[in-house]
């Protein structure tokens, strides 16, 4: 009969060689680090995409982290960046993704991607490779060819017996809609119902620049100066600065900061609101009043901004294989179609963006393919490293014009004479 220390050192060997197995197994599993930003239904779509990707590769963990706010998110990567330990996979706009790429911080995925047995380039709308892609090399993965849109109120629409807007319809057309649906109820001489929101900035305005002809930089893939001081481009501008300085079709300074303008939509108070994909999870909670999109006016030109993020790799990931695999599985029809079904994104792969994935006729907004049919009039903003200057500097103009502090006029100037130093500073791609 053994003894208890006979029995313990019988069964030694096997528990050493089960230590070894479990250490090997646990040492086989990379970690691959992932932030993002986003409302509550686009973690809970990063959440199942970061499941769905586990249960098929089980030899590679995301590690997610999640930022609500867009520009809390900014100031995070770049924070993290600069210390030199950025998350190994992050989410970025293409208006911002030049600053990190021309300082060497990003790993090109155009490799990976010509071996890729999931996707590849043509896959996707080519407006966004082209967005991503910097020096000749795509750099990230697009995930979403949004764009802006108006959302509109069909009950606010129907009150007034306003028709819909129509798929051709014109800026006339948009001011007079707006002028109509903006009411003072009851005669108090204050503004109950506006008839439009938008946000005052260069991104909200460069669309209708290019539908009036005119440009918005000097040139498209290497610029060095805004236009706005250029005829066409200056007259785009004064149409803009005049729905609120002229037709009072939007709230002023002082009530914006009341209450924003998307606010009032969400409640009822405003008609129409400029915005892209993003706002349609939010959206989809109203239950007071139904909703739907339409395409931007057009004047002499179709034209429509690109809004589209991607998935980067930081060029310090030890990991870069395995979080190549995750941007890939992310990118694939099967991880496209789950952050689709947040509502969030237009998907950037045609066959899932053409699927009712996304165009499911059982959820708002009715009319998901006006994204899809203005897709070829899409058109981009510079891609230069110092865009989110730029671009920040010309919107406070374009805002101070816009509510009356300045003219247009004078805001372009000043819009050409502030960004010319960061044109200086900055590299294309």
């Amino acid at each position: 009969m053994m003894t208890q220390s006979q029995r313990r050192w019988s069964r030694s060997p096997f528990i050493f060689i089960l230590a070894l197995l479990l250490v090997s197994c646990s040492g086989s599993q990379e970690t691959v680090s992932f932030m993002v930003f986003g409302d509550p239904a686009e973690r809970r779509a990063y959440l199942n995409l970061v499941a769905a990707f586990e249960e098929a590769h089980p030899d590679i963990a995301i590690e997610l982290t999640h930022i609500p706010s867009p520009r809390d998110y900014r100031d995070r990567l770049a924070t993290e960046f600069a210390a030199g330990s950025p998350p190994d996979v992050t989410l970025m706009n293409y208006r911002r993704y030049g600053a990190f790429v021309a300082n060497g911080l990003l790993e090109p995925v155009g490799p990976y991607l010509a071996q890729s047995d999931l996707i590849q380039p043509e896959d996707f709308y080519p407006i966004t490779i082209d967005a991503f892609t910097w020096n000749n090399e795509i750099t990230c993965i697009p995930q979403n060819i949004s764009s802006l849109v108006v959302y509109y109120n069909q009950d606010t629409f129907d009150t007034a017996g306003v028709v819909y807007p129509a798929d051709d319809w014109t800026w006339e057309d948009f001011v007079k809609t707006a002028v109509t649906l903006t009411q003072d109820f009851d005669n108090d001489g204050t503004i109950d119902q506006y008839g439009l929101g938008v946000d005052p900035s260069l991104y909200r305005l460069a669309p209708f620049v290019w539908q009036n002809g005119g440009p918005i930089a000097n040139n498209e893939q290497f610029p060095t100066r805004l236009t706005l001081t250029r005829p066409p481009s200056q007259a785009a501008l004064q149409w803009f600065v005049d729905l609120r300085q002229v037709h009072g079709v939007v709230p002023d300074r002082v009530e914006e900061a009341a209450q924003d303008s998307e606010s009032r939509f969400i409640g009822g108070s405003t008609a129409m609101f400029l915005n892209s994909r993003r706002g349609t999870p939010t959206y989809r909670e109203i239950e007071a009043f139904v909703w739907d999109v339409a395409p931007l006016p057009r004047n002499g030109e179709v034209a429509g901004v690109l809004h589209s993020d991607a998935y980067c790799l930081s060029g310090t990931t030890e990991n870069k294989d395995a979080a190549w695999t995750f941007v890939e599985f992310a990118n694939s029809p099967t991880g496209q179609a789950i952050i689709a079904g947040s509502g969030r994104t237009v998907p950037s792969l045609i066959s899932v963006a053409e699927s009712e994935v996304f165009l499911d006729p059982n959820q708002r907004p009715a009319r998901s393919r006006v994204w899809l049919d203005t897709a070829e009039s899409l058109r981009l903003v510079p891609i230069i490293s110092t865009w989110e200057e730029i671009e920040s500097t010309a919107s406070e103009e374009i805002e101070r014009a816009f509510y009356g502090d300045i003219s247009a006029e004078e805001a372009a100037l000043l819009i050409d004479t502030r960004t010319e130093e960061y044109f200086r500073l900055g590299t294309g791609r």
